[in-house]
């Protein structure tokens, strides 16, 4: 939100957030919020989204999460006057599957780590089998969009002291995993797919890209955890396996490709199409990449000049704010509202007396489940969604 108010073009940037959760906090930093549907289809949240950018008369949509309900609906924003922040539905459908990631990637030529994909107990014993054959450590995910939730290292070593003294880890042992699956098959639960593979070496490399659409990566910069530092990398060869995978799948704006070590090579652990929540921090490079990629949806040109600065080292701190009590917009029921006219000003027009109106849905509880927004009033009213 501070990057899309603080944009280098000078312009006044108003926040319209959403959120399924009436008490996340972030709703508190925006000038407009609303709450959204919660558990409901792509279709129905698909019309949510539409008539949200209706009624606020928002110019672009950018949306962090939910991609499958929205990418591809080009056409439907366009009839309203919005702009759709996204990637190919076909490359959205791919990257929400750490599957079809892995296996589309390595036909590509990119490196992946070994794999199994396992939906029941023998499958997944036969899988932590073979693969012990060549990793001592192994772990366990589901393969679809489910954040942290589900990841487990696979450790069936007894618990020692100096367990018990640190932080505790997110491990089970091979036979306690073995039976879950087994009592889901008996009680009828149902099991999402799930992948076994080694856990890979730190460093974890996380790449924010921005590319026009199409695929040319326009700026990669690669960034990783180091204790409470944060290392913004000068690293070619993982800047090059972000941009071969961004040409590949034809990714558009804001997007991120996560990189970890496998004997000591990077190999692709996940690539997201929507921006990272660590996104912020590329601030440091002397970077806008928000505002950048707004600028390419609105008018092919991300308005950057010079390279980032690569190299730097952020420290982590906590920051509080107090914020004014405020009451919440209901959400409200779709009424069919004529679009508005929107003049999208070109880059020579965008001047400090532009105003902008940005709608930010928010994270539940990480980036989950919100949606951001951005209205941009110019010479004629535009505004910009970010879901």
């Amino acid at each position: 939100m501070r990057l899309l108010r603080e944009n280098p073009d000078g312009v006044d940037v108003s926040i319209y957030t959403s959120n399924v959760d009436p008490d996340a906090a972030a709703l508190s930093a925006s000038d407009v919020s609303e709450i959204e549907p919660r558990h409901v289809g792509n279709d129905e949240y698909a019309r949510f989204a539409l008539d949200f950018c209706r009624r606020h008369r928002i110019d672009v949509m950018i949306p962090p999460r939910r991609l499958t309900a929205l990418a591809g609906r080009s056409a439907e924003f366009a009839e309203i006057g919005t702009r759709l922040m996204c990637s190919p539905l076909s490359a959205v459908e791919v990257l929400t599957s750490k599957r079809r990631t892995y296996e589309e990637a390595s036909a590509a030529g990119l490196p992946v780590p070994p794999w199994r994909v396992v939906a029941d107990a023998d499958g997944f014993r036969a899988a932590v089998e073979e693969l012990s054959l060549t990793d001592d450590k192994l772990c366990i995910k589901p393969t679809g969009e489910y954040s942290a939730f589900g990841f487990r290292i696979l450790q069936d070593r007894p618990l020692s002291m100096k367990d018990l003294l640190v932080p505790p880890l997110p491990v089970a042992s091979v036979d306690a995993v073995a039976q879950a699956l087994r009592r889901a098959a008996d009680e009828s639960d149902m099991v999402p797919e799930l992948i076994v593979m080694p856990f890979l070496d730190a460093p974890e490399i996380s790449v924010d890209c921005l590319s026009a659409p199409g695929g040319e990566l326009l700026v990669g910069i690669p960034r990783a955890k180091q204790g409470r530092y944060r290392m913004l990398l000068d690293d070619p060869r993982a800047t090059g396996i972000a941009e071969r995978l961004v040409k590949h799948f034809e990714l558009a704006y804001l997007t991120n490709v996560q990189l970890r070590q496998y004997h000591g090579e990077p190999v692709l652990l996940e690539a997201n199409p929507r921006p990272a929540a660590g996104l912020f921090q590329t601030e440091f490079t002397g970077v806008n990449l928000p505002w950048a990629a707004v600028r390419v949806l609105l008018h092919g040109d991300s308005g950057l000049r010079q390279p980032p600065r690569l190299g730097g080292c952020l420290a982590v701190t906590e920051a509080v704010m107090e914020v004014p009590p405020r009451a919440l917009l209901p959400v409200a029921a779709p009424v069919p509202v004529p679009a508005a006219v929107v003049s999208v000003p070109a880059p020579g027009q965008v001047t400090a007396d532009t105003r902008i109106a940005v709608a930010v849905p928010t994270p539940v509880p990480v980036a989950a489940d919100a949606s951001i927004t951005v209205s941009v009033p110019a010479s004629a009213p535009v505004s910009i969604g970010v879901a």
